[in-house]
This record gives C-alpha cells, sequence and structure tokens, in this order.
C-alpha cells in the first residue's frame, strides 16, 4: 500500500500526543474522547479526529479512543516501540547535558560520546564512554549507529556532518547555529535554542495574557 504524504504540522504533533495519552494513561484513564483530549492539550477536537484519520483513525462514534492503543499505536508511527542507537558528538557542557538524559525511555539509546580533547578519552557520563574523533567512523559501522546529536561549534559541523554521512549514519540531531544541508536518505533536524528564546520574547513582547 502506497504510504500518504503526512504534513510537517501533524508530524509535529504526533511527539505531543504520545506523551499527553502516556500522562493520561498513568492516571489510569482507560477510555477519552477527542473533546477531552482536545481540552488537555489546547487543540480543537477536529484537528485531532483529522490528524489521527491520517493513520486509520483509531476511534469509534460514541466510544471515543481507548487510551493504551492508541498510545501504542502512536508510539508504532513515532518508531519509538523499536532502539535506536545514537551517539553524541562534543563532550561540552551541552553534550553533558544530552548525555544525562535518559532518553532510553522513549527507545534512544546513547551509546558513545565523541570528543577531540585526548584529557576525556575513556572517561564515562552517566555510563557512556568518551571516544576520541579518529575512532568516530570505525565505531558508526561497526555499532550500526543511526542517530548521531551534534553539539559543535558552528564552524566545525558541517565537516563533522558529511563525515558522519559517508559511514552511514541515519539521521542528524544538529544543535549548532547553522542549518545542515544533507544528501537524500539522510534526515536532519536542526534545533536552534535561541530561535525558541526570541519566538517567547515575541509573545511577551506583543501579548499581555490573552493569548488563545
Amino acid at each position: 500500500m502506497e504510504e500518504r504524504q503526512i504534513s510537517k504540522a501533524v508530524i509535529k504533533r504526533l511527539p505531543r500526543y504520545y506523551r499527553y495519552l502516556g500522562e493520561i494513561l498513568n492516571s489510569g484513564v482507560e477510555r477519552i474522547s477527542s473533546g477531552e483530549l482536545s481540552s488537555k492539550m489546547q487543540v480543537t477536537a477536529s484537528q485531532i479526529r483529522q490528524d489521527l484519520n491520517n493513520f486509520g483513525g483509531f476511534g469509534q462514534q460514541g466510544y471515543g479512543y481507548n487510551v493504551k492503543y492508541l498510545y501504542d499505536e502512536i508510539g508504532k508511527i513515532l518508531g519509538v516501540n523499536q532502539k535506536h542507537s545514537m551517539i553524541i558528538i562534543g563532550a561540552g557542557n551541552f553534550g553533558h547535558a544530552l548525555a544525562n538524559y535518559d532518553f532510553e525511555k522513549n527507545g534512544f539509546v546513547t551509546k558513545a560520546i565523541f570528543d577531540v580533547r585526548p584529557e576525556l578519552a575513556g572517561t564515562l557520563v552517566r555510563g557512556v564512554p568518551v571516544l576520541m574523533m579518529d575512532q568516530l567512523e570505525s565505531y558508526v559501522r561497526r555499532e550500526q549507529i543511526e542517530i548521531a546529536v551534534l553539539t559543535l561549534p558552528k564552524s566545525r559541523v558541517a565537516e563533522v556532518a558529511d563525515r558522519l554521512v559517508k559511514c552511514g549514519i541515519k539521521a542528524l540531531w544538529n544543535f549548532a547555529h547553522l542549518d545542515l544541508i544533507v544528501p537524500d536518505g539522510v534526515v536532519v533536524e536542526n534545533v536552534h535554542l535561541v530561535d525558541s528564546l526570541m519566538q517567547l520574547s515575541y509573545r511577551i513582547s506583543h501579548y499581555d495574557g490573552n493569548e488563545e
């Protein structure tokens, strides 16, 4: 069956559905309507139904959604029901912070951190070893790493991304202040933290608490 083209806006909302449904499931709720889910997520019930209809709907008229089933199905759509091997490039403060975060509960397993400073070789961050950059290609191929997290200076990120692409990495999660362009077959998510702060600045500058 041909896969439907899903909009980026829908994909962006899926992790929110997954997170909220997990919280609802943990609270012991077994069934929920689109209206009830709407009030929790601040997304219209119509939008929720439209989003989920992209993947088959999952609900029943007059019954609503089985929370556990919907949570599991969205997890499958997002791919978090599988394990994804991940490395972090850059063992600075931000790299350390990411290594200390428990991504594994969502299926992302941090296998190693890479850096250029010899004094860090063999050290551990939350049990994750720090390796040297001259080991990068052989490690990615041997361990079949899927995702690389880039916490590098802007001046180095393009060169390192190119190395990773050439040794078969599937996806890049890029925190450097540079939008990477990658070949077809490689997925990149460019994350600019300052952009989020500027959006926050705009909102507090132009709104007075009456935002919808």
